[in-house]
C-alpha cells in the first residue's frame, strides 16, 4: 500500500500490481490500485491532454497545475 496524490487529495492505493514504484512517480490508479507507471513525460502528456478536454480534478480544473502537478506551476 503506498499514500498517492491526486492533484492535492491523498488517498491510499493499492501498489501490488506495479513493483518497483517509488515516492515520486507517476501511477494510473482505478478504484484504489496502481495498475501502471507512467514516466514523467507521458503523464504529464496526458495531465495535459485531460486539462484541455475540461477534465477537473481534486475538485479544481486540471489546467493549473498540468505542467507539474506535484508543484502546482500552471502552464505559461
Amino acid at each position: 500500500m503506498g499514500r498517492v496524490d491526486f492533484g492535492g487529495v491523498v488517498k491510499d492505493a493499492c501498489l501490488a500490481a506495479v513493483p518497483g514504484i517509488a515516492v515520486g512517480d507517476y501511477a494510473i490508479v482505478h478504484v484504489g490500485f496502481a495498475i501502471a507507471r507512467l514516466d514523467e513525460d507521458a503523464a504529464l502528456a496526458t495531465l495535459r491532454t485531460l486539462a484541455q478536454i475540461g477534465f477537473r480534478a481534486a475538485g479544481r480544473d486540471a489546467a493549473g497545475g498540468c505542467d507539474d502537478p506535484r508543484s502546482g506551476a500552471a502552464p505559461a
